[in-house]
């Protein structure tokens, strides 16, 4: 099975993937509709993301919510990575037709030509989210183990931001399992849910292998420095070397799990290559956390930059407190080992950037229509 089509494959994770498998000999066609947010205006011009792969793929300007864009598309191929979707959590919760849309509906359009119409594709992978767990897998000595609910806003509003028990009592974070009770608790959390579950459902009755992705944070070089909505090394970096200060929302302690796109591109190139693992889910990560005020104190160290970074005690509706996976299935099944360390990927990102042409995003755009639908507190 060597022609694989890539949706969003001139994105981040997208754009890696292809030079990846073009490398090792697969034939790629990459849907995608180089969306402003990511790529800037004039992306075909100046989207650094699209120049990688431009004459190295077969490249279609299409959509994911376009039927004919679809057909043309999936003629001839054998896999389907589906990784086109609109990812901001916080944008999600006030442009929730354009999420579904493009995430439930754009699923729908593949399956619907998979199941009625004459095609090659044996194989579809889908980029999950590890959003979907919620707040995912906790621990309390006297209640075991606890899948939380979303926190409440009254408690965030004072200030107290950890995850508690309906009894409150404190709760302490522990690596999520692919078992885990699904609680999304963002409109984009939801649609990734859906997405997931329809191309596993619908995939196995009509013979076609499915795999799907539960992706924690990935991050690296090459990523979108223009996205204001989504990647938090890429919006502080930007603020660090345009000299602005940095604002952490709640009090800095929250933390991902953050997974180098290096090792994100491995993860996807086992699932393609390996048979065990048609029909499983996996979580790809690093099964280690990472508090976003490290995250800002190093990148500022790296640039070495004496920006002030301000913990506002501000929250978002939508976001987790804290989430790091469990990958001891992806190392079974997979042979999946990530390589490369926080410490070292962070490093090659802040080395990648200080070589880019940064310019300042309309941060504060995104965190007033934030403010204005309620969302941000």
């Amino acid at each position: 099975m060597k022609k694989i089509l890539i949706t969003g494959g001139a994105g981040f994770i997208g754009s890696n993937l292809s030079l990846a498998l073009v490398k090792k000999g697969y034939k790629v066609t990459v849907l995608d509709n180089l969306s402003p947010q990511i790529h800037g205006e004039n992306p075909e011009i100046n989207s650094s993301l699209f120049k990688n792969i431009s004459g190295k793929v077969n490249f279609i300007n299409g959509d994911v919510t376009n039927s004919i864009d679809w057909k043309k598309s999936i003629e001839n191929q054998d896999i389907i990575i589906y990784l086109a979707a609109e990812t901001g959590t916080g944008q999600s919760m006030y442009e929730i037709e354009k999420y579904t849309e493009v995430n439930v509906l754009g699923t729908a359009k593949m399956l619907d030509i998979l199941v009625n119409e004459k095609h090659q594709v044996k194989k579809v992978i889908i980029a999950s989210s590890r959003a979907i767990y919620g707040e995912g897998k906790y621990f309390n000595e006297n209640l075991g183990i606890v899948f939380p609910k979303s926190r409440k806003m009254e408690d965030m509003e004072k200030g107290d931001f950890e995850v508690k028990s309906e009894t409150g009592e404190i709760l302490h974070p522990i690596a999520t399992d692919e078992n885990a009770k699904l609680s999304p608790i963002s409109v984009y959390a939801i649609t990734k849910q859906v997405q997931e579950q329809m191309v596993m459902t619908v995939c196995t009755t009509v013979n076609i292998k499915p795999v799907s992705l539960r992706f924690q944070n990935v991050y690296g070089e090459g990523q979108s420095l223009k996205n204001p909505y989504t990647g938090i090394l890429s919006i502080f970096s930007t603020q660090i070397l345009n000299e602005k200060s940095i604002n952490i929302f709640e009090d800095g302690t929250e933390s991902r799990d953050f997974i180098h796109i290096d090792d994100a591109v491995e993860a996807i190139i086992k699932s393609i290559e390996t048979d065990e693992a048609n029909g499983e889910i996996f979580n790809i990560g690093t099964g280690i956390s990472t508090s976003v005020l490290e995250v800002a104190e190093t990148l500022k160290n790296l640039y070495q930059k004496d920006v002030e970074i301000h913990v506002s005690g501000q929250f978002r509706l939508g976001d987790i407190r804290h989430n790091f996976a469990d990958i001891s299935k992806a190392k079974k099944i997979l042979k999946f080992e990530p390589k490369i360390s926080f410490q070292d990927g962070i490093k090659r990102f802040s080395d990648w950037v200080i070589q880019q042409n940064i310019s300042e995003i309309n941060l504060e755009k995104s965190f007033d229509e934030m403010k204005s639908k309620g969302l941000l507190k």
